[in-house]
């Protein structure tokens, strides 16, 4: 909680980034060949985007187009939509991917109105919006996998120029003006330099930790068209608020925040719970791809300090001092706790990696958020959620 990440810059760690290999910890921990590695990959893939209707996929073909539903809650979200299509582009399926995107294009985005440039938060199957409103999240996730996109894949024509696309969506969450609107403002505040939780303007001086990527804003810093100074200062902004907003003895981050890390206190979401869950890999991705602050090590071993003693009693929700709010079952927490090893010690990390690597694919009713942190978790652990730059170079 104390010192800033300027007092701690001199480090000799270097990140993916600079060096180009993204840690593989299921090999280097558990010993775990490349070939069973991606077998397990693609057993995960044929799961959630091929597998059984009612019990396994949660990636629906509508045409020539796809959705990727949260089936608890009967809906399309902006969220899941980001979520199939960094998977897809991770993984090379760019039929997967320009169907998820046409879907969201179709569907989500707004054209006109006070919310243009904008897509709403979530629809049902059908297409029908259930809710107008952004999430400043799925916003995120879809500019960083089509900026991965084009340079995996290269860029096409109309909405599959995928440069042109990511760099749309940083455009309007950074510059859509906030004058004039009754209520519609930007998603991220340019004076913070800080990820609103919505963009509206009761929820001005609102974040979520879990929306801050640095990470990814460290590669817009690098990769947008405009405004690449913004996105490096919004990095080291975050990691700045990751230290004010983890808790000095658990580490564990609020679902809602105050700019300044102080938990927003509403319906619960001043607790830990489930979006926050996500603040263990955001944390830990930074480190991998940009080693950037020493201070993340000590919070990833903090952490799974605390959630040591619930690997084998699910928890997943808790009061940021660690007292436990609900023990329901918490695979989607776990997956991101083996993500933290990414920064942890081994002695800390290595039983939620192999944890991760034994566990079932999470199936059946509430399978979609459970779903996609594992995923997520075995493409990060396992080496395989890489930054990809082979179109065009890199600026410093």
């Amino acid at each position: 909680m104390t010192g800033s990440i300027m007092e701690t810059k001199d480090h000799s760690p270097k990140g993916a980034f600079e060096t180009g290999v993204h840690r593989n910890l299921f090999a280097e921990w558990l010993g775990i060949s490349e070939d069973a590695i991606q077998a397990r990959l693609e057993e995960a893939w044929q799961h959630y985007f091929y597998g059984d209707d009612e019990t396994e996929r949660v990636y629906y073909p509508d045409g020539d187009s796809a959705c990727l539903m949260d089936i608890a809650n009967d809906d399309a979200r902006s969220e899941g939509m980001s979520y199939g299509m960094m998977i897809a582009v991770q993984l090379d399926h760019q039929a997967e991917f320009d169907r998820l995107w046409k879907w969201t294009k179709t569907h989500m985005y707004h054209s006109d109105g006070e919310l243009a440039g904008y897509f709403a938060w979530h629809c049902r199957r059908n297409g029908t919006r259930i809710s107008e409103g952004p999430a400043p999240d799925g916003e995120e996730w879809f500019a960083m996998a089509l900026f991965f996109a084009a340079r995996r894949w290269g860029s096409g024509e109309g909405i599959f120029n995928y440069e042109a696309e990511a760099n749309a969506i940083l455009e309007v969450m950074l510059h859509k003006s906030d004058e004039g609107r009754e209520n519609v403002i930007s998603m991220f505040d340019r004076d913070s330099r800080q990820v609103r939780f919505v963009p509206a303007r009761p929820w001005a001086g609102v974040t979520d930790p879990s929306y801050h990527l640095p990470a990814f804003y460290e590669l817009w810093g690098r990769w947008a068209a405009r405004d690449r100074d913004f996105w490096l200062k919004a990095a080291a902004t975050s990691r700045e608020l990751f230290r004010k907003a983890a808790h000095p003895a658990t580490g564990l981050m609020p679902d809602y925040s105050y700019f300044d890390g102080a938990p927003k206190m509403h319906q619960g979401h001043e607790d830990f719970r489930y979006d926050a869950w996500r603040t263990l890999s955001n944390v830990a991705l930074d480190h991998a791809w940009f080693a950037a602050d020493p201070w993340q090590v000590e919070q990833s071993n903090r952490v799974l300090d605390f959630l040591t003693q619930f690997r084998d009693a699910p928890a997943g929700v808790f009061t940021l001092d660690g007292r436990v709010i609900s023990s329901s079952a918490s695979r989607g927490l776990m997956a991101m706790a083996a993500v933290a090893g990414l920064a942890a010690d081994r002695e800390k990390a290595e039983p939620f990696v192999r944890r991760l690597w034994e566990a079932p694919l999470p199936s059946g009713h509430y399978r979609y958020y459970d779903g996609m942190l594992t995923f997520f978790g075995l493409l990060q652990v396992g080496g395989h959620f890489r930054i990809h730059r082979n179109h065009g170079p890199d600026t410093q």
